[in-house]
Formats: C-alpha cells, structure tokens, sequence
C-alpha cells in the first residue's frame, strides 16, 4: 500500500512517498506532481518495492525536471539500465 504525504520545503513542493508503489498508483502520482506549479520532489526514503512500469514513470518524472530525494540505490541503478535500453 502506497502512502503520500505533500509538504513545502522551501520553494519545493515534496511528495513524500512510503510503502510500496505499484502500477495502479501511477496515475494519482502523475496528477499530484502535474498539478504543482513550482519544483516538486519525490522523496523515496520509505519506497520499500517497484516495479518496472515504476521505474519508467520515475525515469520520466527526472527528464521533466522532477528531483528524486532519497532515492534507493537499488531504484536508481534499475532507472540508469532502463535510460540504456532507451537508446539502444
């Protein structure tokens, strides 16, 4: 189960995420950070699992400026692979 918790943090809007994020919350979580005017994070410190179409939709949120705090490293590395297939 997937758990958001928005703040301020400075000029920043967070979104704070915790648990498990899967495919089905992808659409709440692309209209939380479209509907934000300023820079918005996603702060990843509590994400315990994703999955694939996770991945890409993170990918996605860093090509549109959107900072990911906190990232896990396993998270990471999977999201650098997926940019390599990209342009293959």
């Amino acid at each position: 189960m997937l758990k958001i918790q928005s703040y301020k943090a400075g000029e920043n809007r967070v979104l704070a995420l915790s648990g498990r994020i899967e495919a089905e919350n992808l659409a709440q979580l692309r209209l939380l950070s479209e509907a934000e005017t300023g820079n918005v994070m996603l702060d990843l410190a509590e994400v315990d699992l994703v999955s694939r179409e996770v991945v890409l939709f993170l990918e996605g949120c860093e090509a549109r400026g959107i900072q990911l705090k906190n990232c896990p490293p396993y998270v990471r590395e999977w999201i650098i692979r997926e940019r390599g297939r990209q342009t293959d």
